[in-house]
């Protein structure tokens, strides 16, 4: 049994000064339901696959949280066993700590919203309806709106004619967009906080225009009853030398007001070299496509607008050592200003940039610990859709819900890892148990824990469902064999079928109670700047 501790010591502990990871080892959903203010979610299902990127130091501190159903126990002694030399479990769960008079808290991304509706009481930041914003555009005035969401999620649905800047992209690519500094700009993004940060970015770095965020993004301008776009495909072009030369003076100034600091190679090799007493992580906050391209050896793709929006799914160690690159400068300087603002203090921006460094191309991959001590057996797609046209074959499906139900194998079952011995003790037993994950490595991971709970054989599809697309094979659509209700994600308002507008509604009554709810909490530590 892992050590425990009360609700009562972890409040102080949270507040000691020292490095903290405090995890909570339910699927998304549970968490999503009820969870402590600076948890990171960490499923137990998930726990190989994240663990190492979210806390990279194996002696730091650790505490898991649940809600008592015992995951935090089964994610402790995974942890142990993979070298984690300091984890304890919260005693009787989120309850105990809500019992103990503690807030806790809904949703996702949660100290990343409320720092921005911080932001936005603080600086008083302009923002404009979207009454107002289509009675504009309806008038012909100069009026250009950046959305400042992630490429993905602007192909999604976006505000007609807007184009696609992600949020550190914004102080670094501004002038190329608009030239005119008479041209209106409005910042959107789904809901508020993405909107917030991307207006108070520019209006921080000094951008002479009018600015504004969408008030209540995409989400205020469905409720207006206006139509979005699909599939747009506007992005925003690379600054020349000149816009260039104009944005990194923007980002100096920002550094000197918000009290950015840089460190050089000497420096980042130092921290390196003490990352077994201090937690470092190294985050490249540029593109995708330019991470891929050539990166620093050891470091994340963790681009800026979402690391700001998104800070717990990336850094997992409260009080650790944050160092943010890209090639120029502006757009880790303007994340780490923020990043400042809302209470990471070791946060620094590598300033030699990448310049004169031996790189790493491809994407991350992460290390994936006990996955190369599993032998499991596989079999092909080839031979499992043979397979199936028997009857002495159960297919699970540990996919996430969502790919799950936009298209799985016909007849297979949906289940989440962590409810894998429950799963397959519903179903009907067969002489042969497949199970598939969207890349094969999560069922490989499950594979001996399967095992150990039926007798019959346990096979992993090679390649997962990815294989099984690129040969065509039949799929089908929708929640089709169900062994539990999906837990895996926090539905959004877009995710659901139906109550969509209510759905938006409570989202961003929510989202605009959370500042009330942190100063209850009184565990935050932001400290946001006001522009005079």
């Amino acid at each position: 049994m892992p050590k425990l501790i009360s609700a009562p010591d972890l409040k102080a502990i949270i507040n000691d000064g020292e490095e903290l990871a405090l995890l909570d080892a339910r699927d998304q959903g549970s968490f999503g339901n009820k969870h402590l203010f600076f948890s990171s979610c960490l499923p137990l299902s998930l726990l190989e696959m994240k663990v190492r990127d979210l806390v990279p130091r194996h002696n730091v501190r650790i505490v898991l949280t649940d809600d008592g159903e015992g995951l935090a126990t089964k994610a402790a002694a995974k942890l142990e066993a993979f070298g984690y030399s300091d984890v304890a479990v919260l005693d009787s769960g989120v309850q105990a700590w809500q019992d103990a008079g503690f807030e806790v808290f809904s949703g996702v991304s949660v100290p990343s919203k409320a720092f921005g509706e911080v932001v936005e009481h603080v600086n008083d930041t302009p923002n404009i309806t979207s009454e107002e914003l289509h009675a504009k555009r309806a008038a012909d005035e100069d009026v250009v709106v950046l959305d400042s969401r992630p490429l993905d999620e602007y192909l999604n649905m976006t505000i007609p004619g807007s184009i696609n800047v992600p949020g550190a992209e914004l102080a670094y690519r501004v002038r190329t967009i608009v030239p005119d500094p008479s041209t209106q700009i409005v910042v959107n993004c789904a809901g508020r906080t993405r909107s917030i940060i991307g207006a108070q970015s520019l209006i921080n770095a000094g951008v002479p225009n009018p600015i504004k965020a969408l008030r209540n993004g995409t989400m205020g301008w469905h409720l207006a009853g206006y139509e979005l776009e699909r599939g747009a495909a506007r992005l925003a072009p690379e600054p020349n030398p000149s816009n260039l030369a104009h944005a990194q003076a923007m980002a100096s100034d920002v550094a000197e007001r918000y009290g950015v600091t840089f460190i050089d190679s000497e420096m980042l090799d130092t921290w390196r070299a003490e990352s077994h007493t201090r937690s470092l992580y190294l985050l490249d906050v540029r593109h995708a496509e330019e991470y891929s391209g050539g990166h620093l050896p050891g470091s994340r793709h963790a681009p800026g607008g979402q690391l700001v929006q998104n800070t717990d799914s990336y850094i997992g160690t409260r009080g650790a050592r944050v160092v943010l690159i890209d090639d120029t400068g502006v757009r880790a300087t303007m994340t780490a200003s923020w990043l400042l603002q809302m209470g990471w203090r070791d946060v620094v921006v590598f300033r030699d940039g990448l310049a004169g460094h031996d790189l790493e191309t491809g994407a991350h991959h992460p290390e994936i610990p006990g996955l190369d001590e599993i032998e499991a057996e596989e079999i092909s797609s080839v031979e499992l859709k043979r397979s199936l046209e028997g009857e002495e074959t159960t297919v699970v499906d540990l996919s996430w819900s969502r790919a799950y139900k936009a298209g799985h194998i016909p007849g297979a079952w949906y289940s989440t890892r962590a409810q894998l011995p429950q799963t397959l003790s519903k179903l009907p037993q067969t002489a042969n148990l497949v199970l598939i994950s969207e890349d094969g490595i999560l069922a490989t991971l499950a594979s001996p824990e399967a095992a150990s709970n039926i007798g019959s054989i346990v096979q992993v599809m090679r390649g997962g469902m990815a294989a099984w697309r690129n040969l065509g094979f039949p799929q089908t659509t929708g929640f089709e064999n169900m062994a539990h209700e999906p837990n895996d994600h926090y539905l959004r308002a877009y995710d659901r079928d139906t109550g969509v507008e209510q759905a938006m509604q409570d989202y961003l009554t929510w989202e605009v109670g959370l500042v009330e709810q942190v100063e209850r909490d009184g565990d935050a530590r932001f400290d946001v700047i006001r522009v005079r």
